[in-house]
């Protein structure tokens, strides 16, 4: 494996990149994994159906079912996983003592102390989520932006509630914890109103970042959506909405979740837009099937661009990346762990590649070679490269990590009723 990398790193010379710094750089980029693919957004806090146009789909065996057993599966993805990590997590999450429990609006920091202390074993930040979702204060599918005032109190003071706990994320870890703010609010035909639910939601996302918090430690952010499950005619937190919200509210985020646009758009292409007007931006990396599918995150052509153009935009310390999908049809380890495995990759191969000499090119209106550099890269022994990152990381490579699943299964999951 040594000869092939050196003979790797020759080639990649060549055409002006360094194999060696894009392996170190890439060491040190952290990327969110999301605690929810372990039990299909089960969470810990109700029993009912998952609703809000959320939906996972599949049985497969080994699903977790309590806090010891999604810490000890993440664990297990995270030894399989090179490069830094941080943890995803949404309120519906939080871990109760035997006889506790308050309802979403109540939620305090304490009751996150076990991923703070599962956070501080493995040395990683913590990310997080309001649930606005699976809940039944959902009136008629909506939360922040309901015609009801009461329901609307409910879900800005639950909101409120998470700022508060970002901000335990942050001090205690000592790394920013990213809030994303998503609601699925929407209505399933032709709505007679459509300013008014976004006027709602506005006012409530105001009154939810009115709470104080260190702007250093918390970045909240909004989300957009384009339609969900019995939600196919309007979303109040369209990308418009979100988009111009984050733009007119000093410190506020955008984060695009790559399943949440209509099929012909792409990601890739709205990065250095954003990044053109925003300091920070934020992603959730997930894999859309004609749809907000959320399968498994593949080393497929959009995650490809959308690496390419975070490292060719300089913006490495710009963009919070985290993990956003659910498959609950294959094993979980698995699951997250090709996704986590694939996005490195992606970056891996955004960092191996010429940008300035493909700019210049572009600059100096060559696009016939720039084709033909562009398309000779697609053969470069990439491979090899992310071999010897694997090697440098201490993980599996492709050809292992897998038996190493198949043998946590075998011990681990199959056990599980």
């Amino acid at each position: 494996m040594s000869n092939r990398y050196e003979s790797a790193k020759e080639m990649y010379a060549a055409i002006g990149v360094d194999t060696d710094a894009a392996i170190k750089k890439l060491k040190d980029i952290p990327v969110s994994l999301h605690c929810w693919q372990g039990d299909d957004v089960t969470g810990f806090d109700h029993d009912g159906p998952l609703t809000g146009g959320i939906q996972t789909t599949g049985n497969y065996p080994g699903k977790a079912r309590t806090p010891d057993e999604l810490m000890a599966d993440m664990d297990k993805v995270m030894s399989l996983c090179p490069g830094t990590k941080k943890l995803n997590v949404h309120a519906c999450y939080a871990i109760f003592e035997p006889g506790e429990f308050v309802d979403r609006d109540k939620l305090e920091p304490k009751h996150f102390a076990k991923w703070v202390e599962f956070a501080k074993k493995n040395n990683v930040g913590i990310d997080f989520n309001p649930t606005f979702f699976s809940h039944p204060n959902m009136k008629d599918g909506l939360t922040l932006s309901s015609p009801d005032e009461d329901v609307r109190k409910f879900w800005v003071e639950h909101g409120k509630a998470c700022v508060r706990i970002s901000q335990y994320f942050a001090e205690e870890t000592g790394m920013p914890c990213v809030m994303n703010i998503w609601i699925g609010d929407g209505f399933k035909d032709v709505p007679a109103d459509r300013m008014g639910p976004r006027m709602r939601y506005k006012q409530s996302v105001e009154e939810i970042l009115s709470e104080p918090y260190d702007r250093n430690l918390v970045k909240p952010c909004v989300e957009s959506k384009v339609f969900g499950i019995g939600v196919e005619s309007y979303t109040a937190g369209s990308a418009e909405f979100s988009l111009t919200f984050a733009a007119t509210h000093e410190g506020c985020l955008p984060l695009m979740d790559n399943g949440h646009y209509h099929p012909t758009e792409v990601v890739s292409d709205k990065i250095p837009a954003l990044l053109t007007f925003f300091p920070e931006i934020a992603l959730h990396i997930t894999r859309p099937i004609r749809w907000d599918s959320d399968h498994v995150l593949l080393f497929d052509d959009e995650p490809r661009e959308m690496a390419k153009e975070i490292v060719r935009c300089d913006a490495l310390d710009r963009v919070y990346m985290a993990l956003d999908y659910f498959d609950a049809s294959i094993n979980r380890i698995s699951a997250w762990t090709v996704g986590f495995r694939s996005w490195q990759k992606a970056m891996l191969n955004a960092l191996c590649t010429p940008h300035d000499k493909l700019k210049k090119m572009q600059d100096d209106g060559d696009f016939t070679e720039l084709m033909v550099v562009q398309e000779g890269l697609k053969t470069m022994p990439f491979g090899d490269v992310w071999a010897k990152y694997c090697e440098t990381c201490g993980v599996a490579g492709d050809e292992s990590w897998f038996e190493d699943v198949k043998k946590y299964e075998a011990d681990v999951l199959s056990k599980r009723a």
